[in-house]
């Protein structure tokens, strides 16, 4: 029997619907799979966890993003600019040095220590460096990343040199480094089991010191 043009088409059709990727949301994917390797690792992330994550089949995942090491690069690339943006919003040339630096570090444990669930520290510190040791492109993202927020704890220093909150000797470069690395010790210690009231002690007691000042209490 002879198929009607209606029938061909309507066969067409379905055919092409079930080849075509499932609607998504890249933003929403793309958090969800970040969220994915912050668990696990890197290495202790499956494909079959990143697709369950962002309800993608795999073949749907792999035109989206790319295999997992693409997938991976991708989530640290916007965890970057996510957190730098975040710096650039936190570290207000108008308020005073200590109190800017203390929304970076407010901020930064907020996101270590997510409401109602464990603490899991920082997804570029905690995924990224291990994997730097044998992948050269995720070493460069790391470098790339702590310059980037090197270079914006200088700048806010810098500034508050100017106007005269830090002493005429300070050294922006080497107290960013400094103001960098409490933010590396929150991040660890998070994931390691310090509490969020331990950890903020030593933020703001690492502020007074940036800042040669007595500890003021908060």
């Amino acid at each position: 029997m002879k198929k009607s043009t209606t029938q061909v088409k309507q066969k067409s059709d379905a055919t092409a619907t079930r080849g075509r990727p499932r609607a998504y949301d890249p933003d929403r994917a793309l958090a969800n799979a970040r969220n994915s390797f912050w668990r696990s690792g890197y290495s202790g992330t499956s494909v079959e966890a990143l697709s369950d994550a962002t309800d993608m089949n795999k073949p749907s995942l792999y035109a989206a993003f790319g295999d997992k090491r693409s997938l991976y690069l991708t989530t640290l690339e916007r965890y970057i600019a996510d957190g730098a943006a975040g710096m650039d919003a936190a570290l207000d040339p108008a308020l005073p040095l200590e109190d800017a630096l203390m929304r970076v570090y407010d901020a930064a444990l907020a996101l270590y220590f997510p409401r109602n669930r464990p603490a899991r520290g920082c997804f570029l510190i905690n995924t990224a460096a291990s994997e730097a040791l044998v992948d050269r492109d995720v070493r460069e993202k790391l470098q790339n990343g702590l310059r980037e927020f090197d270079e914006r704890f200088e700048r806010c220093i810098r500034h508050a040199r100017e106007r005269e909150e830090l002493p005429a000797d300070a050294d922006p470069a080497a107290l960013a480094k400094i103001a960098s690395a409490i933010l590396h010790t929150l991040a660890l210690r998070s994931r390691a089991g310090d509490s969020v009231e331990s950890l903020r002690a030593t933020a703001l007691t690492g502020v007074a010191l940036i800042c040669r000042r007595r500890r003021r209490s908060r």
